[in-house]
């Protein structure tokens, strides 16, 4: 199963780039707008440009004033030519935004998906190493007549117990199957960057020195090769950009997985079950929250920012860092619109998101208003909880 938490940030990068596609929609309404008013070049009538700019400018106002509601344009005592091209500008911008919103969904969506695919592939990268090691071994102790002299600690990488257990993982073997995971296609990099890249490191020559390396330092060789060298390594980097177009969203959640997956592994006896719970991703289980949060949020815009601004009357709203606004929007949305999910959870998590993708001050402010909103919403009934959502918040 994702991590839930890790399901709400790629939801956040949807939702900021939504509400960018947004901006951009409402500055092509606006130009539509003013060209509709522009001087007719191919009339033979002369034109009041006066007028047309005094047009433009009223539709433009009248425009701003009924973006949030366009039923109300009919009320509007604007001539017939300006209410017809702002309900046109109203249609286009609608219809944008909607198009946008499905389309991002549609990306999300799939970007997740391909999640498990991508931090399996990574911990391949190490298996590969691991087994080329063997391979390389095994035809050098051939050439040297079966001698053992002066091999060392070579096959250290090649008996690291981590990946053997996670390679002797029936669930780690069954995602693998699942997800379509194999490296075949790229079995000569795979030798050049063992040679380039991970032989030569201060890391793997120190690991080479340790006669019998302990569980938790062959952890700690597997975990600095996938973070200091695989995920900083340009080379190695394009081979994961090219399987993703979302890579450089969902780098970091990739390499936290990966990770994880070796700690899991680093922490499993002999005697226990064998199954990596980072790999058994029930997505189904996730899916409708996934989407929810996304959908809710934007149903939800309007209403949230008339929140914010109540709380933040000496501030301009549009003043406020803009990831401010989304991660608010968001949290409010989660916690009027899943029952079972305790508001003091909901808090914690859009506070970790606003530490990495806001402003310095971000987690303060976000816990201020979070707290005080979540307060007047419950009493109001517009926060109802149920089942685990009813845990103690305090």
């Amino acid at each position: 199963m994702l991590n839930r938490r890790i399901l709400r940030v790629k939801a956040f990068q949807n939702l900021y780039a939504y509400e960018q596609c947004k901006g951009s929609n409402l500055n092509l309404a606006k130009d539509f707008i003013k060209e509709s008013f522009l001087p007719d070049l191919n009339s033979m009538e002369v034109q009041d440009k006066a007028q047309l700019n005094k047009e433009a400018e009223q539709a433009l106002r009248l425009f701003d004033q009924n973006i949030e509601n366009p039923q109300l344009l009919g009320a509007s005592d604007a001539s017939p030519k300006i209410k017809k091209v702002v309900l046109e500008a109203l249609k286009q911008y609608k219809n944008a935004n909607e198009k946008d919103q499905q389309f991002l969904l549609k990306n999300m969506v799939a970007s997740a998906e391909r999640i498990p695919q991508l931090y399996l592939l990574a911990i391949e990268l190490l298996q590969a190493f691991a087994q080329h090691v063997e391979k390389d071994f095994a035809k050098k102790k051939k050439l040297a007549g079966d001698s053992p002299v002066g091999f060392g600690n070579d096959l250290n990488l090649a008996k690291n117990q981590v990946l053997a257990k996670i390679r002797e993982s029936q669930d780690y073997q069954n995602a693998l199957i699942r997800n379509q995971v194999n490296l075949d296609d790229i079995e000569l990099e795979i030798k050049e960057w063992f040679r380039d890249y991970i032989k030569p490191s201060e890391i793997y020559q120190a690991y080479l020195q340790i006669a019998e390396p302990t569980i938790e330092q062959d952890y700690e060789l597997a975990d600095d090769l996938l973070k200091k060298i695989i995920f900083k390594n340009e080379v190695m980097l394009n081979f994961f950009s090219e399987k993703d177009l979302n890579w450089t969203e969902n780098k970091s959640v990739v390499r936290s997985l990966a990770s994880k997956v070796l700690k899991n592994a680093s922490n499993i006896s002999d005697s226990e079950d064998n199954r990596l719970p980072e790999i058994a991703m029930n997505w189904d289980e996730d899916r409708e929250f996934f989407q929810n949060i996304f959908n809710f949020t934007i149903e939800n815009d309007a209403k949230s920012k008339a929140l914010i601004a109540q709380k933040t009357k000496n501030w301009d709203i549009e003043r406020l860092a803009f990831t401010d606004k989304v991660i608010i929007s968001m949290a409010l949305a989660e916690m009027k619109n899943f029952p079972s999910i305790p508001v003091k959870v909901s808090i914690n998590e859009y506070i970790d998101i606003s530490k990495t993708y806001s402003t310095p001050k971000s987690k303060q402010f976000v816990n201020g208003l979070l707290d005080v909103l979540s307060k007047e919403l419950t009493e109001s009934g517009q926060i109802r909880k149920s089942g685990r959502g009813l845990l103690d918040n305090k």
